[in-house]
């Protein structure tokens, strides 16, 4: 498996000897799972609508985004209110009403050719969107940080970010069509640099999805 491969590594404490919370009860040590499998982007490129969730991500006093964790009910819940209204996937906010990221994946939004993206404050950090801000540091302004849903609506371009994803163009957001309503010219040339980078060519992401 070298090609259109998706690897995605699950690091337990181990087997416990009893049910319980305290770490002391996994006495059998770590057990690592690796699950691969061919497995194509799963976005459409043609633009994805989100609708505002209702749900906040937690602060980082709450629990710190740079953790890669299994805790996704969060993320579950969002998903289902996007199923609900007919939506690919939902935005979410910080605890503040700044955004954060969708349900799966980080977001960018271009404002008159300069790049925008949440701060790591509410979301983890991705390789993928870490190689899109370097690409975006050799070629366009540098990224700006916090937004509010009510700019967003007006952005020209928007899109977001992830494993599985890898670019997607963001067309509507809660009902409000972003730009032209087709992917813009930015982020075309965005996924193109993407593709010829190392964050395309089997380069491990920290996202949990």
């Amino acid at each position: 498996m070298r090609d259109g491969v998706h690897i995605r590594l699950t690091l337990t404490r181990g087997v416990k000897f009893t049910s319980g919370m305290d770490p002391r009860l996994n006495q059998a040590g770590p057990t690592l799972i690796v699950l691969a499998e061919f497995k194509a982007p799963v976005y459409d490129r043609s633009g994805l609508r989100l609708i505002t969730s209702s749900l906040r991500r937690f602060g980082p006093d709450a629990l710190d985004p740079k953790i890669h964790h299994a805790n996704l009910l969060q993320s579950i819940l969002a998903k289902i209110e996007a199923n609900a209204a007919g939506a690919d996937d939902a935005l979410m906010l910080d605890p503040r009403g700044f955004i954060a990221e969708t349900n799966a994946t980080n977001l960018f939004f271009v404002f008159e050719g300069v790049v925008m993206t949440s701060r790591t404050v509410a979301c983890p950090e991705g390789i993928t969107r870490a190689t899109v801000l370097d690409l975006c540091a050799q070629r366009y302004p540098e990224p700006g940080g916090r937004s509010l849903p009510h700019e967003a609506y007006r952005a020209d371009e928007a899109f977001c970010t992830g494993t599985m994803g890898e670019l997607a163009s963001v067309t509507e957001i809660d009902g409000r069509v972003i730009g032209d309503g087709s992917p813009g010219p930015l982020t075309k040339r965005l996924s193109e640099l993407f593709g010829d980078s190392d964050g395309a060519r089997g380069r491990p992401d920290r996202r949990r999805r």
